[in-house]
């Protein structure tokens, strides 16, 4: 009988406010259909992890020694050896993304890179509210809005609060819908809102596309070379999908395996959501930083297009400048969502999708700037 109630007599009321926190992200998942592949699997880790002498962690054998749980090894194996889970991920990102929207207006790079603007501020703000550069670093990562990326950052900067990171990184992603609206708001008028923007499908090239990604791959690798595995494996998922020769390999990254990896990677995060290391004041700090660096980044993505307007004849809508941020294709679908909510005949998917590729690239590069520049 003592056997059947020891787990319940070591529950502790950190355990029970994460499973509170894993309740809210399955009902946001389920309820609100809000992101489920990210949310409910993190959720339901989050809930797996914080169970007492729950054999998914590291616990005891009989003589003594320590036996990885399938999700601490599952975590230490695909993520903190090798990241091959986030850099994975990023073929099926590739094969889904087309970059013809932002081959056809290249003024849209502008807006990917100032969409990451606020991944440095809130590194300073990091660093003066007492955390070191590593950690500081780590959190301002989150700005992007980028799960892979995050993961990146914080694994090889060795980032204490890595489970925090990553969680915060994934569940704003996943809230994008929610937040991002809002903040455009706050930042755009209605008239600038209800400008206008053709689009010309015809004018890139089957050539460019496939040219593309070796281009920017070995940009990127000369320029960032600690951002090679995101850029070369985005870009490589990428050439899959623009070749015309790989159609099967193709629908395999975008679904299965695209699929497969968010699923194991969302309950492997939760590895690093055990209660005593995540319930705690500095959790709540980077949580704050992360919303910081996540609002900024939108905000300096919609403040570009406005600057860009200043000196072009061809208006850009400032709210695409907010898909600037890396959340492929949440925040492209939020700007599309908004534009048609304005003016019912004005369709801005294919700019929004433009700068959304683009903050893409840019994070990942940014994410390898930042592991360079502090690693030196």
């Amino acid at each position: 009988m003592e056997y059947l109630i020891q787990g319940i007599t070591q529950v502790t009321w950190q355990q029970v406010i994460m499973w509170l926190i894993g309740g809210v992200l399955i009902y946001l998942a389920i309820r609100k259909e809000i992101e489920p592949a990210l949310l409910l699997p993190i959720g339901f880790g989050a809930i797996l992890v914080n169970i007492p002498l729950s054999n998914v962690i590291d616990s005891l054998a009989t003589d003594g020694s320590t036996v990885k749980g399938i999700i601490d090894w599952m975590f230490s194996v695909g993520i903190e050896a090798s990241e091959a889970l986030p850099i994975l991920l990023f073929i099926g990102i590739g094969a889904m993304i087309d970059f013809g929207p932002l081959l056809a207006n290249p003024k849209l790079f502008f807006l990917g890179g100032a969409a990451q603007l606020g991944i440095f501020i809130t590194k300073v703000l990091a660093t003066l509210c007492g955390f070191n550069i590593f950690d500081a670093s780590s959190a301002g990562i989150i700005g992007a809005a980028d799960g892979p990326t995050s993961i990146l950052v914080a694994t090889q900067l060795n980032s204490q609060y890595l489970g925090a990171i990553v969680v915060v990184a994934y569940s704003y992603m996943a809230l994008v819908p929610i937040i991002q609206p809002a903040v455009i708001k706050c930042v755009t008028t209605k008239k600038e809102r209800l400008i206008r923007m053709d689009y010309d499908v015809g004018t890139v090239s089957k050539t460019t596309k496939i040219l593309f990604p070796i281009i920017v791959t070995l940009i990127a690798g000369l320029i960032a070379p600690a951002s090679l595995a995101l850029v070369g494996f985005l870009m490589f998922g990428n050439l899959i999908n623009e070749c015309g020769v790989l159609k099967t390999m193709s629908d395999t990254a975008k679904n299965t395996l695209s699929n497969l990896i968010t699923l194991l990677l969302g309950i492997t995060i939760a590895a690093q959501m055990k209660a005593e290391s995540f319930v705690t004041l500095e959790t709540l700090l980077i949580m704050g930083l992360g919303l910081f660096a996540f609002v900024f980044d939108t905000i300096f993505g919609v403040l570009c297009a406005k600057i860009m307007n200043l000196f072009s004849k061809k208006k850009i809508n400032p709210m695409v400048g907010a898909a600037g941020i890396s959340a492929f294709p949440m925040a492209a679908r939020v700007v599309q969502k908004m534009g048609i909510k304005e003016d019912p005949t004005n369709h801005l998917l294919m700019h929004a999708a433009g700068a959304n590729v683009s903050g893409q690239i840019a994070s990942a590069i940014v994410g390898g700037l930042i592991i360079q520049l502090v690693l030196g």
